[in-house]
Parts: C-alpha cells; structure tokens; sequence
C-alpha cells in the first residue's frame, strides 16, 4: 500500500510547492514506508510514499516515462500487468512496476485505459507535454482517495483526508468508478455494469464459481516479498486461504514454473480470550497446513487504541471502529513479522448476501438490490476499514473476491440462487468449495468480524462509553448535529472531531441507520428492524446462533 499526494495547477513557485508537498506526504508515510519521492514543475506537484511489493528495487514512484512527459503517482495492483506490457513491446519501460502499465495504457487511450486495468488503484497522472492531468480510482474504491480545494480554489488530492483536512476549504471523497481530467468541472463515471439494474436468468453454476474465484486468488498472489492471508475462522477468509494454500509453492509470476521465494503460506487471526474465530481458524489452519498465528488482545488494549484507530480510520461509523480496531492490532503484529501484504475475504457477503439480515429479504429483486447498494458503498466501511487499519503500519491487504471479473461473474448469478430461505447464507458458494474445508468451516454460520473476535468485545465498548460519555454531552451532541446517538457513537464522533476539528471533515463520514450492517432501505424488510439500529449480527433475532 501506498500513499500519494498532489496538487495540480497550483499556482505557486516551485520551492513552495514542494515544501507543501514533503510536508503533507509526510502525514501519509505509514501507508509506504520503504521510500519518498516527489517530482514538481511549474504546474503540478506530485509526492508518493511508496510500500514496495513489485519489483522493489527499482519500482520507485513517480513513474517518469523514457521520454519526460508522463509523469504518474499511483497507490495500487495491476494484476494483469504482464499481459499489458506484452500488448507494448516497443514502449520502453524503466521498470518492472506493475503500475508502470498504465503509462502506455494512457498514450493508447487517454483516459479510456481505465477500462484496460484489472486491478485496485487510485492514481494521478501528469502530461508535461500538453498540460493534462487524470485522476482515477477503481470501480468499488477498494483504494481511498480524497478531493480537495484550497481557499484560491486550487486542486489537491491525497490517499487519505489528514493530508488535506487543514489546508482545503472543501474535502470530498472522490468516487469510486470515476475520472476527473484537467477539463472536467467534477469526477465523471467511468465504470457501469448491467447488474446494476437487472440480471438475466440463468441456471447456477458451482464449479464456474469455483474457477472465477481460483483464477482472482491466483492473480492476487503476485509479489516479491513475504505475504500471507488473513484467516478469521469464517467461511471468506477460509476459501481464499484454502486457495492460496494450492498456489503457495511456485511464483504465480513465472505461470508456476519457478518455486516461491517464500513457499510457506502464514495465516493470522485476533482474538480476545475464548474467541470464537481464534479456534475455527485455528482449525482451518491445521487442515491448510498454514504457518499459523492467532493473536490476543484485551478488551482495554482495544479501548486504549481507539484514538491512533480513528486517527488512521478517518471515520466514526460504528462498525467500521468496532471491526477495524483488531484488525489495526493484528496488523502490527503481521508488520512485526515481516509480511507486508496479506489477501483478505472482504466483499463477498455483499456479492452473496452474507450478512444475517438478508434472511429477511422479502424476494429475489429486494435481494439484489441491497447486494447492488451494499457493494457501491463498500468504499464507505469494508474496503476502508481493511485498507487503512493494514496501511497504518505498512501492510497491504487485497480482497479478491472484488476482483472485477470476479464480482461481474458473481454479480451475474441470479439472486433467487443466493437467497437464503431455510438454508445456511451463501449457501452456493460454501456449495462450490465443498472438500477444500472442513465441513465445520465450510457451513459456520456468519459472524462479523466485530462479534467474532469475541462477543465481550462489542460489550466492552459499550460499557466503556456509557461511563465516559455523560448524559449532558450525550444531549449536547445530539442536539448540535441534530441526530439521535448512542453514546457509543457520541465518543468515535468526539474522537474524531478531536483529530479532524474542520466542519468539512466530518462530511466525508456516512451516517446512516443499520441493522447487522444492513443499508437503511432494508429496514423495511421484517418488523423487527425498526427502531433497533444496531450494526452487530447478534441484532437479527431469531437467525444467529451464539457460538459461545
């Protein structure tokens, strides 16, 4: 993971725009900490802090092409990198970058190439020659990326809002699937897809399922230094892990002909004591063979974390806190150890219908159309929380089941396979990977993350606000943003405030109403719901089982 920093027609003198530039690079160094670069002119200035996973000695960013006149920052994987650099055999490329595609991808197509990139990404590029720039972002904002502009009006952009919060009048989350070039008043889309509003009927289809997601893990593995895989116990982590275990030995890089630098794969889970996920990871990883490491923590380690948790978050949505804050001390643990990239299950409940909620969708078109809202807003919580709680210390996490083939393939299965009825939830997918788990695994009902690290967890955070929050602020804050708060949302909303004290900050945060991570449309599916805005699985009565 990477962070990048620009300002484009800035309108300064040059030492001036690059002393803006080092200095608020410098608030994203966590999420690159192998090397610094920068490059300025008389019209842009672009800086990137870059973590190094491709071609580590040489991949140093900005990319510059052969001639001068291309000048990229990006943060992200371009999975189908050796494909592209075959499609250019007269282009001279200075590295063996990944990301250095999107140089001739951008001479062929201008801002077209997007639709050229299998991969997550979030990047500026500059064209000397003409005066140009692009920004761009991956189709479900796997890749955080900010707006902002600055009392002259002057454009800037960063990876993450605490590189623009004190020197932009306005900040705005750039959107994911979008562009914005030099004439463009406001980001445009660029990603649509017929799902969206419709899906042909069609028979299911365990085994090409299966496949999709093989080749998504598969191209995923692409490194040149130590990774592993993020293996809570669940049935998403599980499956990528399973098939990143039947990869592990050879370099995806040379087609399997050459053995892995690292050929043994290492999992990591966290836990508090007792914790549900701890032990099925624990037996997932017996029966994978991984190298594999379960993490503790307390209760009060977690609570005494929230501040640093919320400082790299950029968020006060309640589930996004409660989740990310073990992963935010996983990941140091992971770093400790010297992996710097891990592969994740994030996206799949929102492509299968995980969530426990959605055994209450009333039919099949209710059914897609939440899987369609959860997925345009996963840049909001999920992608957020799994790429900012690794990226505080240095970590990248991928998601494959994100994968643009590989959610065009999901997304095209029809809903009336996916809904629940009386069965387990995802029943198709555990269906495609039956004998690649243990049945215990294969069929463990859903827990979020928050709950499955251990229900004390959620229960403590609770209790720890009701004692910090008094009943006065409680009602100072409610009336002042004019919204109903739990104190539990009152203490992440006073946090934030305290890093992010500017009114525009807090604009970037989704507020909204929500059952077991539900959106708020789906409400309305079952009685129950109304009134009872909980974000944990434990809230759908009558569906979760406690495992404890």
């Amino acid at each position: 993971m990477c962070g990048i920093f620009g300002v484009l027609d800035h309108q300064r003198p040059v030492a001036a725009a690059r002393s803006l530039a080092v200095s608020q690079a410098r608030l994203l160094r966590h999420r690159g900490p192998d090397y610094s670069g920068l490059y300025v002119d008389e019209r842009v200035a672009l800086a990137h802090e870059r973590l190094a996973i491709v071609d580590p000695l040489h991949g140093a960013q900005p990319l510059v092409s052969a001639d001068g006149q291309l000048v990229l920052a990006v943060n992200g994987e371009i999975y189908d990198h050796q494909a592209t650099r075959a499609r250019f055999p007269d282009w001279a490329f200075q590295t063996d970058s990944d990301c250095e595609v999107i140089l001739p991808l951008y001479r062929a197509h201008g801002a077209e190439l997007v639709h050229h990139l299998r991969g997550m990404f979030a990047f500026v590029l500059y064209d000397k020659g003409t005066g140009d720039w692009l920004i761009a972002r991956d189709p479900l904002g796997i890749i955080p990326l900010y707006l902002g502009r600055d009392a002259a009006g002057v454009l800037h952009v960063a990876s993450e809002l605490k590189a623009l919060a004190a020197i932009c009048e306005t900040v705005d989350l750039f959107p994911p699937g979008h562009v914005m070039g030099k004439g463009d008043a406001a980001p445009r889309r660029w990603y649509a897809r017929a799902w969206t509003t419709a899906v042909p009927d069609a028979p299911a289809d365990p085994a090409a399922l299966r496949e999709a997601l093989i080749d998504s893990v598969r191209s995923h593995l692409m490194s040149d230094v130590p990774y592993g895989v993020l293996l809570s116990g669940g049935l998403d982590s599980s499956v990528v892990a399973a098939i990143a275990a039947r990869f592990a030995e050879h370099r995806v890089e040379s087609g399997g002909r050459e053995r892995a630098w690292w050929p043994r794969l290492h999992s990591f889970s966290i836990g508090l004591a007792g914790s549900p996920d701890v032990e099925a990871a624990a037996r997932a990883a017996a029966f994978l063979g991984t190298a594999h490491h379960a993490f503790q923590f307390t209760v009060q380690e977690g609570i005494d974390a929230l501040a640093d948790v919320i400082w790299h978050l950029e968020t006060f949505d309640v589930t996004t806190v409660r989740a990310s804050t073990p992963m935010y001390l996983m990941a140091r643990r992971i770093k400790a150890m010297g992996i710097k990239m891990v592969l994740s299950g994030e996206g799949s409940d929102e492509l299968f219908g995980g969530y426990l909620y959605f055994h209450k969708a009333p039919g099949a078109e209710a059914f897609h159309e939440e899987t369609v809202r959860k997925l345009q807003q996963l840049h909001l919580y999920d992608c957020l929380r799994a790429n900012k709680s690794m990226a505080a210390w240095g970590v990248e996490a991928r998601v494959p089941f994100l994968d643009t083939a590989f959610v065009d393939h999901a997304m095209g299965i029809p809903a009336r396979h996916k809904l629940c009825g009386d069965r387990i939830e995802k029943h198709l997918l555990r269906t495609a990977f039956q004998g690649w788990l243990p049945d215990d695994i294969l069929w463990r009902q859903k827990e979020q993350f928050s709950d499955g690290v251990g229900y004390g967890w959620i229960d403590g955070l609770r209790a720890h606000a009701e004692a910090v929050i008094t009943d006065a602020a409680l009602e100072e804050a409610q009336v002042r943003l004019g919204t109903a708060l739990t104190k539990e949302a009152c203490l992440y909303r006073q946090i934030f405030e305290g890093h992010f004290p500017q009114a525009q900050a807090a604009g970037t945060v989704p507020v909204a109403e929500s059952v077991a991570c539900s959106t708020p449309a789906a409400l309305a599916w079952d009685p129950s719901f109304r009134g009872r805005a909980d974000p944990s699985g434990r809230a759908v009565a009558g569906v979760h089982k406690a495992a404890y």
